[in-house]
Formats: C-alpha cells, sequence, structure tokens
C-alpha cells in the first residue's frame, strides 16, 4: 500500500535509514562518547538480529517465560453498551509483568549479555518498564539501576516494591518536577559515565539511534500477533485500532502490524487537566519541532524553547515529546493522533472494569476512552484496542484521588 508517497510494502526496509532518521526526525544528537557507545550497539544489534541462535532464544523466552502470545479479547458488554461497533483488546495486561514492556526489555537484556555488559540502567514513568527490566536484569543475572522521579514514585509505589524485591535499585530524582523527563536525564547522565560496562535500555521509541527502531522491532510482536489473531477471530481485518502515545512503545509496535493496511489507526495522547501549556502532554496535538535527549521529534516547549513542563494523571505519558517515528506518521497523516483528558480516561477505567472484568492501567485507559468515543462516532464496524498494561499498580492512586465511582 501506498500513502502519501511512501510504500508501505517496503517501509521497514526504508524507515528509519542508516543514520537513524524517519524523514527528518530521529538521528542521534549525542557526545561524542556517547556517539561510540551507540554505535557499538547499532553494530551489535544488527548483528544480533539477524542471527538464528537470538531469535530462538528470544522466541523461546516469549513462550516459556512472558506467556505470550497474549489473546485478543472481544468486549461484548461495553460494545453492546456504547452501540454496534464491535470493540475488541490485545491483552498486553496478561504479558509476564502485566505490560508490554518485558517485550523489548527481555530483548535489551539479551543484546547486553551478547555484549559483555554487566549493568542494565534506565528509566522509568509509571513503573512499568522498570519492573520489565528489573525482571529481564534478574533473568539473565545482570546489575540493574533505575531512575524514577520522586513524583512518580509516590504515585506508583507497588512498582517501585516490585522493583526492589526483584533486586533492582531504584534511584530517586528529585530536580525539576521530578518526573519522567528528569528521570530520563539522570539516567543518560548516569549511563555517560559508565556506559563501557553497562547499557542503556530506553523505556520507550525514543532517544538516539538505534534506539526508536530497536524498541518498535521488539515491540512489533504486538501488531504482528494482534493481526493475526483478529483476522482468525473474525475473517476479516478491524475497521480502526487504537493506542495511547507518551513516548510510543506500545503504539509503534501494535500500529508496525497494520500500517500497510487500509485500517484506520488512532494514537491517543494526554490533554490531562486541558490544552494550557503545563496542564497536558499532547506533544504531537500541541509541540513543534525540537531536539531533546539525543533526537529530534516533535516536543512541547516553553518560552525559551525548552522542554515545557507536562502533566497526565497517567506517569508513563508525561513526556514532553514523543518517538520520532510517530512525529513522521503524524505529519505523513498515515496515524491520526487525537486526545482525551483525565476525566475520559478515568471514566473508561471504570467502565470497562465493571463492565468487562478487566482493570486497565490508567495509560491505557486513554485508548480505551478514545475507541469508545470512537463508537459512538463510526456507529458501525470494528475497533481494536491495544490493552498496553494492567491497572494494579493505579488502583491506590485513583481511589485516593476519585473513590470508588458508583456505577
Amino acid at each position: 500500500m501506498k500513502f502519501n508517497g511512501i510504500d508501505f510494502d517496503t517501509y521497514f526496509k526504508n524507515y528509519p535509514d542508516e543514520n537513524g532518521y524517519f524523514g527528518k526526525y530521529g538521528g542521534c544528537y549525542i557526545s561524542e562518547d556517547l556517539k561510540a557507545a551507540m554505535n557499538e550497539i547499532t553494530e551489535a544489534y544488527q548483528t544480533i538480529c539477524k542471527s538464528r541462535k537470538f531469535i530462538d532464544e528470544l522466541r523461546r523466552i516469549r513462550k516459556e517465560f512472558q506467556g505470550r502470545p497474549t489473546p485478543v479479547s472481544h468486549l461484548d458488554r461495553l460494545s453492546a453498551k456504547l452501540g454496534n461497533v464491535q470493540l475488541y483488546v490485545k491483552r498486553e495486561d496478561l504479558n509476564h509483568t502485566g505490560a508490554h514492556k518485558l517485550n523489548h526489555c527481555m530483548g535489551e537484556a539479551l543484546l547486553a549479555k551478547y555484549m559483555g555488559k554487566k549493568k542494565v540502567i534506565a528509566e522509568t514513568g509509571a513503573g512499568q518498564h522498570g519492573v520489565a527490566l528489573a525482571t529481564a536484569a534478574a533473568y539473565f543475572g545482570l546489575e540493574c539501576d533505575i531512575y524514577m522521579g520522586s513524583v512518580d514514585i509516590k504515585k506508583q509505589a507497588p512498582n517501585v516494591a516490585r522493583m526492589k524485591i526483584l533486586g533492582a535499585n531504584v534511584v530517586e530524582v528529585t530536580h525539576g518536577l521530578a518526573t519522567l523527563k528528569e528521570a530520563v536525564d539522570a539516567a543518560f547522565e548516569a549511563y555517560a559515565k559508565e556506559y563501557k560496562d553497562a547499557i542503556y535500555c530506553i523505556g520507550s521509541v525514543l532517544g538516539p539511534h538505534p534506539f526508536p527502531m530497536m524498541v518498535r522491532d521488539f515491540q512489533s510482536v504486538v501488531g504482528i500477533e494482534a493481526r493475526e489473531q483478529f483476522v482468525d477471530m473474525t475473517g476479516e481485518l478491524p475497521d480502526a485500532i487504537v493506542a495511547c502515545v507518551g513516548g510510543g512503545s506500545n503504539a509503534a509496535g501494535f500500529f508496525s502490524g497494520f500500517l500497510n493496511d487500509h485500517v484506520d489507526i488512532y494514537g491517543v495522547e494526554p490533554l490531562g487537566r486541558g490544552p494550557k501549556l503545563g496542564d497536558h502532554a499532547a506533544s504531537l496535538k500541541y509541540g513543534t519541532e525540537g531536539i531533546m535527549h539525543g533526537f529530534n521529534s516533535i516536543m512541547l516547549k516553553d518560552e525559551n524553547g525548552e522542554p515545557a513542563p507536562v502533566y497526565s494523571v497517567a506517569s508513563g505519558l508525561d513526556y514532553p515529546s514523543s518517538g520520532p517515528e510517530h512525529a513522521f506518521l503524524h505529519d505523513l497523516g498515515r496515524v491520526i493522533y487525537d486526545v482525551v483528558d483525565d476525566e475520559e480516561t478515568i471514566d473508561a477505567f471504570f467502565t470497562l472494569s465493571r463492565l468487562e472484568g478487566i482493570i486497565p492501567a490508567i495509560e491505557s485507559a486513554h485508548a480505551v476512552a478514545y475507541g469508545m468515543k470512537l463508537a459512538k462516532k463510526m456507529g458501525k464496524g470494528s475497533i481494536l484496542i491495544n490493552l498496553s498494561g494492567r491497572g494494579d499498580k493505579d488502583m491506590d492512586y485513583v481511589i485516593e484521588h476519585y473513590g470508588i465511582r458508583e456505577k
């Protein structure tokens, strides 16, 4: 399929290019020392990803350790409540550790072992990436440092406990807004001092090349499975697919399975409290081109052109930029990026829980909320939503701030 001059039959061979660009977005804007480290990672990845031994080992891990493939579930009662459109969810909440994050963390940790590294370093917001990497580190016998903002540590106490139980060193980040951006800053600073013995396992499809490509590739298992499962269940493709987008790892993997199909694709960003700068984290909706954390993309900026303060009820989405591939697909128009606010998200959180017995992560509830709105708008057809994680980590926070809502 061709879309606005891009041939999606050969898309994954051409994007990113050899320098890590998706059109004008991406690249590797870091110090020369770190560029050498990134080149080492790129070379190792491009070698290992073609290795039968690596592929077989990753497939074995996914089946025997992660519990893949995760199923697709039909939301029968929610569909009936909304009208004639049939809603389905890809159940990444049933992936080991409760979210999609382990898909790339096991791959990154396996790469670290291949490269002879002794430690993995990462940032985390909602804590799911931190838990997943701590799990992978325990599995492979690696040291693990996880950088997390103090605000998110308070919001995501269950995941902080899980990381520590798994043996990770959780490093609290207190400067700035003390959320995801600051955690990334701190993790990069630490990695710059330890790159000879460690590998920075970025938690999304962002950062310098090769991470946007590498994380997308590891996450593509979600889209590949979902497409095959949906066709097997229904005999056809969905009319639309939906995923939440912060940095965008779950969406990039999910979307990759459908980019070459005549399927409408929607990425959902957090509008938070509203469109005022500082009240949301919808970079693709309201941002402009800019460079941060080693890559060029679309970002939210303050009056000085620096990354703006952001907010979201979902700790995993409060980042002032998005992965460069999302920026490319946004400009191309292949993916429609839209927003839902906190209230819509929390309503979807309770609605899915009450009607289907599935408690979603607040991040995933953004996609569910948009899928519900889209169903009312479409009137007929089918929608497949990527349920990127489960809501165990969010229950205390939701109860404290929103209470137990009446049916």
